[in-house]
């Protein structure tokens, strides 16, 4: 039986976006979808206030209506559950996760500086779950499009060719072929002693990303696949590539002890326009 794609929802912008993400996905995929809503108690700067579990059930209750309506809407014959869960939000979705193909949240809009933002809850869901996470920003449209980079016409993987992990590589081409868009690997180095030139057409590394991708050509055929070995920082290529693109993935070390997320995906899953999947890998 397929992994069902987990979705948190509350009802802010940004899970509106998500769940939307996710039942396009789920769609696609003929997998079902989860819904889970944390119920959490509710604490003001001050003083903390008790919410009475009915009032938390009514909440619930009400959040996960409207988010199974809108997803009936949006895909009538997608087969659907919701589940509502008395915990903290982050543990919620990583349990979520665990069982997941995917694990669908939202982020927040526009920050005081270029770029999105994206809250404790989602750095902590990042940096600890098991399974691929994808962040959607407020403004998935109607079409399946992100409305902040216009339309979807590839997907775009950041990849060290000194580090590559299969993991990453099968999910990128995977989803590529999915979704039958174009798939763009990149990879880029910063070293302010080369030439841009000279590092960027250093054939020891257009060698090395070939290699790397060389059987996940042969295993997906149809993808339409574009190598771009680059100089420069590696998170500024990325973000800049993800304007026009259906997704951007990144990779996250799975640390043996605590959470660890890398300078790179730190810098992606905040500042891209377009969806990011954060992909675990050994």
């Amino acid at each position: 039986m397929s992994r069902p794609i987990t979705v948190g929802v509350d009802g802010s912008e940004g899970s509106v976006a998500a769940l939307d993400w996710a039942a396009d996905e789920a769609a696609l995929r003929g997998t079902t979808l989860r819904l889970v809503y944390a119920t959490r108690w509710q604490q003001h700067q001050l003083q903390a206030v008790k919410v009475s579990h009915q009032d938390r059930a009514d909440e619930a209750e009400g959040v996960l209506a409207l988010t199974q309506q809108r997803v009936r809407a949006r895909r009538p014959d997608l087969e659907m559950t919701a589940d509502e869960i008395e915990d903290a939000p982050a543990n919620v979705l990583l349990a979520g996760a665990s069982d997941a193909e995917l694990l669908v949240v939202g982020s927040h809009g526009l920050g005081s500086v270029r770029g999105f933002v994206v809250g404790s809850v989602g750095q902590e869901v990042v940096a600890d779950a098991r399974r691929p996470v994808v962040l959607v920003r407020p403004g998935y449209g109607e079409a399946g499009r992100a409305a902040v980079g216009g339309g979807p016409e590839k997907v775009v993987l950041g990849l060290d060719v000194n580090e590559v992990h299969d993991d990453l590589l099968e999910f990128a081409f995977d989803f590529a072929g999915r979704h039958s868009v174009p798939l763009q690997i990149l990879h880029s180095r910063h070293h302010s002693f080369l030439p841009h030139s000279t590092a960027a057409e250093d054939p020891d590394t257009r060698s090395a990303l070939s290699r790397a991708v060389g059987p996940f050509r042969a295993r997906f055929p149809t993808v339409e696949l574009t190598e771009v070995s680059a100089q420069g920082r590696p998170a500024e290529h990325l973000v800049e590539a993800a304007t026009g693109a259906r997704l951007v993935i990144v990779g996250r070390r799975r640390a043996a002890k605590g959470s660890h997320i890398g300078s790179v995906t730190h810098a992606v899953i905040h500042h891209a326009s377009c969806p990011v999947a954060v992909v675990p890998h050994t």
